[in-house]
């Protein structure tokens, strides 16, 4: 029997950065993945070469990030249905908010299908302290599209409490995992020759605080409140001759930040480094992270970051209340507080060796938890009840054709 599966999501990057472990699992059981977003989206950066060489069949649909975009979202779920059709699918995976709600309703829709509807939710859109339309909309869509859900999976605890109160399809289940899993491996403490033969490659001198933010650039990732505590800072006359802040990644507010740099004059203090690849050996350069979103389901950037040994300034939201430990692996702070997020800089590169090298060891150990293992451990029973009813279905189609015949 061939065996098909669909991931879907809403951006062509979204696999690369999140779904490889789960590909592997899903190729090592047989199947053949395939793969739907819309792949010219994020318009900086092409992903569509490195992920045929991962073995995966690839389909452009024009789904978009707004579910309000409803033009382009009801073309996206005519081409998902055509897609379904035109393979023999068993089983969609989807993600983001948009590919879930797509995803599952292409699972109500296809009856002929009897296809099993995986959710993963990064982080709903309704959360504690959420607007107010947020709660309204997002709520009951999530709550009512539960019923075409067989397996819903969460990867915070706000958000498993949440499902509590979901009604999920007829013998499904809920799930929480630690994320997408934590490469310890790849992201872990680099030694003093390791971490001062990269500040050279970056341009970071070696008596530089270097502060550094990961994320796309958009309203959510919040980068402008770094920027307005840095002219805070400098307005104050504190010196920042010895700072340096990085932004990896990019986004629609590019431009929107470049001109916010120039007007709070900090051109010689922040650089924008655009979308990274390299994301582990700028982690390494770096004395601290800093994360203000207003929202993250986990927040894989700053797991890194404390797996490394660098302490994180973050933002308090569901995401960082898994894993943030205020004064001990770095410091948290409401996602608009300019004078919390001062404080978090100038104590994190004021500290003594002592106190650094305390912080360092407390920020490897908090992180245990959300090692890859436990999330592909997770994934792999997932998968393999799924692998299981797809067996099993074949197997009832296979014999009740054969009794039709038979009684034919």
């Amino acid at each position: 029997m061939e065996k098909h599966i669909l991931i879907l999501t809403t951006t062509s990057d979204f696999l690369g950065k999140f779904e490889r472990e789960n590909v592997k699992i899903l190729q090592q059981m047989g199947y053949i993945v395939h793969y739907a977003a819309n792949m010219k989206e994020p318009y900086y950066v092409s992903t569509e070469e490195n992920l045929r060489q991962m073995g995966i069949q690839t389909h452009h649909i024009e789904i978009a990030r707004s579910p309000f975009l409803m033009k382009e979202n009801q073309k996206a779920f005519r081409q998902l249905l055509h897609l379904i059709h035109s393979f023999p699918i068993q089983a969609i995976h989807c993600h983001t908010p948009v590919g879930g709600l797509l995803g599952r309703l292409a699972g109500k829709f296809c009856p002929d299908k009897n296809l099993i509807v995986i959710y993963t939710a990064h982080g709903f859109h309704f959360y504690k302290g959420s607007p107010l339309f947020n709660r309204m909309v997002y709520y009951p869509v999530e709550k009512k599209l539960a019923r075409y859900t067989d397996i819903l999976i969460v990867i915070n605890e706000e958000d498993y409490r949440a499902t509590q109160k979901f009604r999920i399809k007829k013998d499904g289940h809920v799930y929480k995992i630690p994320g997408v899993g934590l490469d310890r491996d790849l992201f872990r403490p680099f030694s003093k020759e390791r971490r001062n033969f990269l500040r050279k490659q970056f341009g970071i001198d070696q008596d530089i605080f270097f502060l550094l933010s990961i994320g796309e650039l958009n309203e959510n990732k919040n980068h402008q409140i770094v920027l307005e505590a840095l002219a805070k800072m400098k307005q104050e006359q504190k010196d920042l001759s010895k700072l340096k802040y990085g932004i990896c990644g990019d986004g629609f507010f590019r431009e929107q930040i470049q001109q916010q740099i120039k007007e709070f004059g900090l051109e010689n203090t922040v650089t924008l480094y655009g979308y990274c690849d390299r994301i582990s050996e700028i982690l390494g350069c770096c004395d601290a992270t800093i994360f203000p979103s207003r929202r993250e389901g986990l927040g894989m950037a700053g797991l890194e970051s404390l797996s490394m040994g660098i302490p994180v300034i973050a933002s308090d939201n569901r995401g960082t209340r898994e894993y943030m430990e205020h004064g001990k692996n770095g410091f948290v702070y409401r996602y608009d507080d300019v004078d919390g997020f001062i404080e978090g800089i100038e104590t994190l590169r004021n500290l003594n060796s002592e106190k650094k090298k305390e912080m360092k060891l407390f920020c490897t150990d908090s992180v245990k938890s959300f090692d890859k293992q436990y999330a592909t451990a997770v994934m792999k029973r997932i998968y393999s009840g799924v692998d299981r009813r797809i067996e099993q279905e074949f197997h009832e189609e296979k014999r009740k054709n054969q009794c039709h015949h038979g009684c034919i």
